[in-house]
């Protein structure tokens, strides 16, 4: 079949998908979308490339590639129009569409409510799944003995050294008050009884109430601490269950986070043999830069000794020769990791102990828990640091070497041995239990003493301090700094066929920022697409403007003045209003500036979980009564709130982002060496994609009527304003002076 024969029955199938939604609305822009959708697709060369020539001592012929960024405003219906072209194409072409998304709450309603109406709707029958990471199901194994006491030592191979807690876990025990163990315990038993008469899958979303990391940590089935088919509980392990129906499944959907991270590790499809969509696209080079950063603590060393321990009892008992270095490279990493935490307080003391910079130029005093920054100046380490960082690199590389060979003869035994499969299963764990950390400073000192190549962007480096309980506590960190390069490198080069979309993916009204952002800038084979949004904003919405008299840049005097005319709009609340906030302080500002009539109808992000609050905006608005949502920047996206529950939407700041970003620094100072603006090329840019989420907010439907307010002057007083405006949807400007 011809790519145009492929293109057409993808979009007859389209056709017959919207044909057959009763009471659905024709929209034509959802049908530009999907015949963009199917036109890439059907482009794309999938799978290993023949040579047309029969040639065979000529190289293969580089694939054609296609990959399409379409913008599709609120209301186009997005997921429909790229999920039946998508799926329709994969069927006929025998191939499978891997869709990924930045939220769980877009995941869930792909998986519960889209494709299970499309799998209706479709004359080709499909099956699909969800994919998470392996760290979101419960390992059983490490379940059974915490919730049998295991924590506390058991059955090892000599019975000492035997749990399954993470170091800082055993001292955060040790500190714990009595009762909260206890109560930790008698959790992990109550997950286990769950577990074992079915009432619970061994997923934690399903949990009815999801515990916290630190307490979930313990019994997560991560990889690193994982025998796979070679455990003795495989055949009850929730994760490979769910594996399963992956592997069965036309369509998979994910998240950016699992994407990314397991590229190569075949636990999606390959990304040069499958139709691959990412949805809410405007997070991908963000995800990027959380996934390939890297940091190591530099003084809480005990995990060092005790992975030592490990890894000399366990390769023993598997005859390792291995292990003979084991001593050396623990002993001198340590001291080498110590050297760098103390040289790094000496270098950086000074800002290390500093107030940190705070929203409009305060400062406030560091605070127990919350870390201190120093950041590395040109990515360039004092040369006093890189000595103890390039002994720690080469330490942990001979130290990771012994531990694979440990892990290596370990599977090999527990194949080889059946009836011990439960123990040796528990070594392996153990082992792995630590070897993440073992790992983060080998990656950690291996990025900080790179050194960039003339003229390009140097890695982002930076210094923590943080204060916990009796603990100092010194961190390194490092980061690419350009997502672009990092995606190009690792996601572009194996991917042929994709389409990425969100409402928001140009910026000030042009795809370029976000094209560079995600690594796809001067790609041939990238085609873009606007599709607009089919309300009518004019008529649907009005943009107030107020001016005040403050300066936003000047913090305290500006949320004075803002408070004061917010507090007055809001009286004039009916229905559902969404106020967003740019930081905590200015929320608290306003909350206590509130007046008792007005403080029953508010509903504050931080007091109530986030299901639990918009349950009771909704019932308040369904009664008649006025609610009034404060968020803050999480709440600017992905919330839905049509008709009267988002009558009115204010914005009390532009949501420019913290000035406290190492890696957003260390770009900026990389573009000012360069001669470059980073205020017009980056900062303006990546403002007008969160405004432009954050407008999004007032109009979901094309019966809805709303009012947004802006109180920052600066969206219509200056140039860059100006450029903020242009990506905004075209309501009705209305503008005022505070009073």
């Amino acid at each position: 079949m011809s790519q145009q024969e492929w293109a057409a029955k993808a979009l007859q199938s389209f056709d017959a998908v919207v044909s057959a939604t009763g009471g659905f609305r024709s929209r034509a822009g959802q049908r530009r979308m999907a015949e963009q959708v199917a036109h890439t697709f059907s482009h794309a060369q999938l799978g290993k490339v023949e040579d047309a020539d029969g040639d065979a001592a000529a190289p293969p012929p580089a694939p054609a590639r296609a990959i399409a960024v379409v913008q599709a405003g609120t209301g186009v219906g997005k997921s429909l129009a790229y999920s039946v072209p998508a799926i329709a194409m994969a069927l006929e072409r025998g191939t499978r569409v891997l869709i990924s998304t930045a939220t769980v709450a877009l995941q869930e309603q792909l998986v519960n409510k889209d494709l299970p109406a499309l799998a209706e709707r479709m004359e080709q029958p499909f099956r699909f799944a969800l994919a998470k990471g392996r760290g979101r199901y419960v390992c059983k194994l490490k379940l059974e003995r915490l919730a049998g006491g295991g924590a506390a030592g058991g059955d090892g191979a000599d019975g000492q050294d035997d749990d399954l807690f993470a170091e800082e876990e055993a001292e955060a025990n040790a500190r714990r008050p009595r009762q909260e163990s206890e109560a930790r315990m008698q959790f992990y038993a109550s997950m286990a009884d769950a577990l074992s008469t079915s009432e619970w899958d061994g997923d934690r979303d399903t949990l009815q109430a999801p515990p916290e990391p630190e307490v979930w940590s313990p019994v997560a089935a991560e990889s690193s601490s994982c025998t796979g088919k070679h455990c003795p509980v495989f055949s009850q392990c929730t994760y490979y269950d769910r594996r399963k129906a992956l592997v069965a499944a036309q369509v998979i959907v994910a998240n950016h986070d699992l994407l990314l991270s397991s590229i190569g590790a075949r636990l999606l499809p390959e990304l040069d043999n499958c139709l691959l969509v990412l949805d809410e696209a405007h997070h991908l080079p963000a995800t990027a830069l959380q996934q390939f950063a890297c940091e190591a603590d530099l003084s809480r060393l005990n995990w060092i000794d005790k992975l030592a321990s490990r890894a000399l009892r366990i390769g023993a008992l598997v005859e390792v020769e291995e292990i003979a270095d084991v001593p050396a490279h623990a002993a001198r990493m340590r001291a080498a990791l110590q050297d760098a935490a103390r040289l790094a307080m000496e270098v950086y003391g000074d800002e290390l102990r500093a107030p940190r910079p705070a929203w409009g130029g305060r400062a406030r005093t560091p605070a127990p828990g919350v870390p201190t920054r120093a950041r590395v100046a040109g990515g360039a380490l004092p040369p006093e640091l890189v000595e103890p960082l390039a002994q720690a690199a080469h330490h942990a590389e001979g130290f990771l070497d012994a531990l694979r060979a440990i892990s290596k003869a370990l599977r090999a035994e527990i194949r080889d041995k059946p009836d011990e499969a439960r123990r040796l299963s528990t070594l392996y764990a153990q082992l792995g239990a630590l070897a993440p950390r073992l790992e983060a400073v080998h990656e950690t000192a291996q990025l900080l003493l790179q050194d960039a190549p003339e003229g390009a962007v140097p890695a982002a480096k930076w210094f923590t301090l943080q204060v916990d309980g009796d603990y100092i506590v010194v961190k390194a960190h490092a980061s690419p700094v350009l997502p672009g390069n990092t995606l190009r490198h690792n996601l572009w080069s194996a991917v042929r066929g994709a389409v990425l979309t969100s409402a928001t993916l140009t910026s000030c009204g042009q795809f370029d920022f976000f094209l560079r952002e995600a690594g796809l800038f001067g790609d041939e084979a990238v085609t873009t697409l606007e599709v607009p949004s089919p309300f009518d904003y004019a008529l649907q919405g009005t943009l107030v403007a107020t001016e005040t008299t403050a300066d936003p840049r000047e913090a305290q005097a500006f949320t004075a003045e803002m408070v004061d005319a917010l507090l007055s709009d809001l009286a004039m609340v009916e229905a559902g209003a969404l106020v967003l906030f740019t930081s905590r302080d200015q929320m608290r500002q306003a909350v206590d500036a509130l007046p008792t009539a007005m403080r029953a109808s508010v509903l504050v992000q931080t007091a109530l979980p986030r299901p639990q609050l918009l349950a009771r905006h909704r019932e308040r608005v369904a009664n008649g009564e006025p609610s009034i949502i404060f968020g803050m920047q999480s709440f600017g996206e992905g919330l839905d709130l049509p008709g009267a529950l988002c009558e009115s939407l204010f914005i009390t700041k532009l949501p420019f982002a913290p000035p406290d970003d190492p890696v957003g620094e260390a770009r900026a100072e990389w573009l000012r060496a360069a001669g470059r603006d980073p205020f017009s090329e980056l900062v303006v840019p990546a403002t007008a994609i969160r405004l432009a989420q954050w407008v999004g907010r007032a109009i979901r439907t094309e019966e809805d009527r709303a009012h947004v307010y802006c109180y920052d002057k600066r969206l219509v007083r200056t140039a860059y304003g100006q450029r903020l405006l242009k990506g905004l949807p075209p309501f009705t400007l209305e503008r005022r002076v505070s009073a």
